[in-house]
């Protein structure tokens, strides 16, 4: 398995035979590189959205069809993309996909999800969402934008993820100390991998608060754009 930072909530996560494109923003993402598109989305299967705020979704429907690969999101915001000439499968929380020998199981988040970058101003997109991602003897436990929330026990419970992709940067998400707070208390992580910070100035600009309120033998990692890293 394979996992690459594109910034802020951006991954390419290459795992069984798909290579997954979630949250992939990069136009007008501060972290990414200019002139590396190409290098970041080569080769990839399948586009997953955790919710439709422009740093999150803006970019999905031009990449999807210049890869000629779909989006697969919560079902309203499929139903606004494919309006756009986007190839999409649209799915609910708890409903789970089989991309490439990849299970994809969409979970809960407890963030706001309207499309924001339209030009027809603020657009309902049906709500937020994480995922839970099993393939090659892992399950990551991707939590796009959230605030802990009590659902978070029985997902580590049922899914019993090894690596955590947590949005912790504070301010429009749950902050460093309280993912820490809520991945000591639930989950049994091996390897937490911080997100949705750095970005901004209004966001953690580091995961030391996060690294320093887990147990010993947790494995934080912050790893550079475009920096893979192999579990």
């Amino acid at each position: 398995m394979q996992i690459t930072w594109l910034g802020h909530s951006g991954f390419r996560i290459e795992i069984e035979d798909a290579i997954l494109l979630v949250d992939p923003w990069l136009t007008g993402n501060p972290l990414f590189p200019a002139g590396r598109e190409d290098e970041a989305v080569s080769g990839a299967t399948h586009i997953l959205l955790t919710h439709a705020h422009g740093d999150h979704a803006s970019d999905a429907g031009r990449l999807a069809k210049k890869l000629g690969i779909k989006v697969h999101c919560i079902h309203e915001l499929s139903e606004w993309l494919n309006g756009q000439g986007v190839e999409t499968v649209g799915f609910g929380k708890g409903g789970t996909l089989n991309l490439n020998g990849a299970k994809v199981t969409m979970v809960h988040a407890v963030h706001s999800a309207s499309i924001d970058f339209a030009d027809q101003g603020l657009l309902p997109a049906g709500d937020a969402a994480g995922f839970m991602i099993a393939g090659e003897g892992h399950t990551i436990y991707l939590s796009g934008d959230t605030d802990i929330m009590a659902d978070m026990a029985w997902m580590a419970e049922y899914h019993q993820p090894d690596i955590g992709i947590l949005a912790c940067g504070g301010h429009y998400t749950m902050d460093m100390e309280r993912a820490a707070w809520a991945a000591r208390k639930w989950f049994n992580f091996r390897w937490v991998i911080p997100c949705h910070y750095k970005t901004f100035p209004i966001l953690a600009q580091d995961a030391t608060a996060l690294r320093a309120g887990l147990p010993p033998g947790i494995e934080v990692i912050e790893h550079d754009v475009l920096d893979p890293i192999r579990i």
